[in-house]
């Protein structure tokens, strides 16, 4: 598979990545088709372990979700912004703390936003804590699988 394959590869999954952020897109969808192309694509062993391990994963995710309450982030107040600043926080933590950090950091983002919006510590701890159990938790499990999937895709193509 040659360099432009994989660099579009790689900006369909970090489309879906914006997608998982964004209601109404279905951006674990387009993770998982830009993993099925290249494991298509370049028919290799690990290459399928990685689709069939993305698989289950966004199947598991999928379970998780519906175990949790259902997304209102909207009605909670929830903005465009903190979308954003999460989506930054659980990225910047996946890649600092690996893998782990994509949690802290998800919920910092959302902190730091609020703290931006509203300048007081306990205001942004009570939105921080109202988003997460408004569908933060669903968004965040969501897009913490498309980080582990993507980061395998990643570990594979350089390591694999």
């Amino acid at each position: 598979m040659g360099v432009w394959d994989l660099l579009l590869v790689g900006l369909v999954m970090l489309f879906g990545l914006v997608g998982v952020l964004v209601p109404g897109v279905p951006g674990s969808w387009f993770v998982w088709a830009a993993v099925l192309w290249w494991a298509l694509k370049d028919p290799q062993p690990v290459a399928w372990g990685v689709l069939v391990g993305a698989t289950a994963a966004l199947f598991l995710s999928q379970v998780v979700r519906w175990a949790l309450p259902p997304r209102r982030l909207r009605a909670s107040g929830a903005t465009a912004r903190m979308g954003v600043y999460a989506g930054a926080g659980a990225f910047l933590g996946f890649v600092l703390i690996p893998v782990l950090g994509a949690i802290p950091g998800f919920m910092a983002g959302i902190y730091v936003s609020e703290r931006l919006r509203f300048g007081r510590h306990g205001e942004a701890k009570a939105a921080l804590r109202t988003a997460m159990r408004s569908g933060g938790s669903s968004v965040l499990t969501e897009l913490f699988t498309c980080l582990l999937i993507m980061g395998a895709w990643l570990g594979t193509v350089f390591w694999g």
